[in-house]
């Protein structure tokens, strides 16, 4: 199966806040934009920033390997060496991670490094990796 972006619409209440996090600090292409909406080259995927007045309000995390996964999420699977590259660039950046940079299911079906974040407006984002990309869907 040949694998095509998703395309994926969210909610921000300031695209100036949105464009210094995509933009600047993740390193996301800016595409098409009009005055209440940007769109993004998110890792080969087609994200676009939705100007609202407030954020929706959220459910409860779920627990995962003993951490609160924020719900919802998104995000993508990198390869380890960039998923690392973005970790240090992140941590270096002083950002405030959800669930710091860890491996999960250590030497289980489906290890995984991961980190959780969330945007300026409180979508929480999901990166992680594999070290054997078949792992992705281990039961």
């Amino acid at each position: 199966m040949t694998i095509m972006p998703f395309h994926l619409a969210i909610p921000v209440t300031d695209l100036v806040v949105s464009r210094a996090f995509y933009g600047e600090l993740l390193g996301c292409a800016q595409g098409r934009s009009l005055e209440h909406w940007i769109d993004w080259n998110f890792f080969g995927h087609q994200l676009v920033t939705h100007l609202v007045a407030e954020m929706p309000n959220l459910p409860a995390p779920n627990k995962v390997d003993d951490k609160a996964v924020p719900v919802p999420h998104f995000g993508v699977v990198l390869t380890m060496q960039d998923w690392h590259d973005l970790a240090a660039r992140l941590q270096a950046a002083n950002v405030n991670f959800v669930i710091e940079p860890y491996v999960r299911f250590k030497n289980e079906p489906g290890e995984q490094a991961t980190l959780f974040l969330l945007d300026p407006c409180g979508n929480a984002l999901e990166f992680k990796a594999f070290n054997d990309i078949g792992q992705l869907f281990a039961d």
